[in-house]
Order: C-alpha cells, then sequence, then structure tokens
C-alpha cells in the first residue's frame, strides 16, 4: 500500500532541555484519517510542525520525514526543496491562519499560490477559473455565501471551514490538521470534523488530526496514535483504545467518554495500515 507519510527516529530537544519528541517512527498509507491524542504538552503540536517542515529535528541524528516519498527533513535539516514538497500539504492551524482584512475567496485562493507567478499572487490577480474553484471549494465545506466577505466577519467555525476550502483549492495529498476545533462550540466542531471525514472519503486525501477530544477521535477516525511525553504509546484501530490506556493519558475518569462515541453516528469501518516502526 502506498505510503503518505513515514516519520523515522524522529527526537526533538528544545533549548530549555526539554526532550519533546523521543525516537519517534510512524507510517501512514495513503487514504487514511489518524487522529494524534494526549494530553496538553505530550508533543502533538511539535510533532505536526515536524510533518510539516516547520521545525526541523535534532542534528545529527538519524531522523527521517517523508510526504508522498518526497523529503521533507532528514538529520536534523529540513529539505531544501521544502516549498516544492509543501505543495502536497495541507496544514490547518489551530488559529485559522487567515488575513481578516482580505476577502475570503482571496484566503482560499492563497491555495494556489505556488502556481502561479509571483506578481499575480502579490496584486491578487485571479482569473475567472480559479474563482471558480474558490467558490467550490466553499461550497463543499458549506459556506459558500461567505465568498466576498472579510475574512474577520466570519464566525470561529467559519474561518477553520474556509482554511479547509484553502487546503481543498491547493490540491493537497495530505492534510495536518493541527486542533482544529480547539477553540470551537460543539455543533461547529462537528462540522468541521464531518468535513475533514468526507474529504477523506471522497476524495482520498490522507488527514491526520491532532485532537484533545477523545469521543471526536473515536467517532470519525478509524485509527489513533497516543503520544505521553513525547512517545507513541498506543497505535492502532480506534475500537482497541481502553479506558485503562485514556486514564493513563489524561488522568480523568473517561468512562462517559465511550459512551458518547458509542451513542453517536458509525465510524469509517477499517483501517487501512497496521503501523510500521
Amino acid at each position: 500500500m502506498e505510503t503518505a507519510l513515514r516519520v523515522h527516529a524522529l527526537n526533538k530537544h528544545f533549548a530549555n532541555g526539554k526532550h519533546a519528541l523521543k525516537d519517534i517512527s510512524l507510517t501512514v498509507a495513503k487514504g487514511e484519517m489518524v487522529a494524534l491524542i494526549g494530553a496538553s504538552g505530550s508533543g502533538k503540536s511539535t510533532l505536526m510542525r515536524h510533518m510539516a517542515g516547520l521545525i526541523a529535528a535534532d542534528a545529527n541524528t538519524e531522523s527521517l520525514i517523508e510526504i508522498s516519498g518526497q523529503c521533507v527533513q532528514k538529520r536534523g535539516r529540513v529539505h531544501s526543496n521544502i516549498r516544492q514538497v509543501r505543495t502536497k500539504i495541507g496544514f490547518v492551524f489551530q488559529q485559522f491562519n487567515l488575513v481578516d482584512r482580505l476577502p475570503v475567496s482571496v484566503n482560499v485562493l492563497v491555495g494556489l499560490l505556488h502556481r502561479m507567478p509571483w506578481w499575480r499572487s502579490l496584486f491578487q490577480v485571479f482569473n475567472a477559473s480559479e474563482r471558480a474553484r474558490a467558490f467550490e471549494a466553499l461550497q463543499r465545506v458549506g459556506i459558500a455565501e461567505c465568498f466576498s466577505q472579510r475574512a474577520s466577519t466570519l464566525s470561529g467555525g467559519q474561518q477553520q471551514r474556509a482554511a479547509i476550502a484553502r487546503a481543498l483549492v491547493q490540491g493537497a495529498e495530505v492534510v495536518l490538521a493541527d486542533e482544529p476545533i480547539a477553540s470551537l462550540d460543539p455543533e461547529s466542531s462537528r462540522k468541521v470534523m464531518e468535513i475533514l471525514s468526507r474529504i477523506n472519503r471522497e476524495d482520498g486525501c490522507t488527514v491526520i488530526v491532532s485532537l484533545h477530544q477523545v469521543e471526536m477521535a473515536l467517532k470519525y477516525c478509524p485509527r489513533v496514535v497516543a503520544l505521553n511525553q513525547g512517545q507513541v504509546v498506543f497505535d492502532g484501530p480506534a475500537d482497541t483504545l481502553t479506558p485503562a490506556l485514556l486514564r493513563e493519558l489524561y488522568g480523568v475518569h473517561v468512562d462517559e467518554i465511550f459512551a458518547d462515541a458509542a451513542a453517536s453516528s458509525q465510524r469509517v469501518a477499517a483501517w487501512p495500515l497496521a503501523n510500521a516502526a
């Protein structure tokens, strides 16, 4: 089966001496939807940013990260061709990362900047075909009516859906969503997760989403990877997670999480790839 993401022997120390990521190896197949879970400070966001080449691993190590067979970083050095590699990666940030003063359409069309001359992007010169593509992406995420509005007028949930539309316009092969519902209300969270699940199913897009809400991971993601203090402590089907493991991860009573997940709509059937170390 084709590999979308490969992480090998990843270690990261910060300047304060904290060992944030500890010898992480992970393989994700094309078309998987994977939840990355763990308590605050477990290393989820740090790992996601390494996957996108936004942070370099420890130098002079055996670390390697590849997206769709192309090198993101190796031995603690981000690859010189990272801009081209990032065209395959759609990164959805917790805080949306939109330009408030610009129309939603322009924020979405930013996903095309790697394909056009610099002067067109500088002066926001987009042709009819490109604008139609942005409108279609906004339709898919349910906010086409916001096409001409300033991004600052959107609610948090709408802004996050616009960020997903940007990844759609980009044609990303892998979507990395870093705590995309952390600041959203329950209904907006549900809509965002439904959209990520839909593009995974309909487009065959690989989706890796870090979540603090375990019930969302159980509901939408067939495979779960759990981090604890920078280490992978679980990697497998969501339905094999146990209350005991979650208590170890979060230190709280979690039985109600399983009840909520069982009462919700059924999960996607089966995750396609066993973890390869």
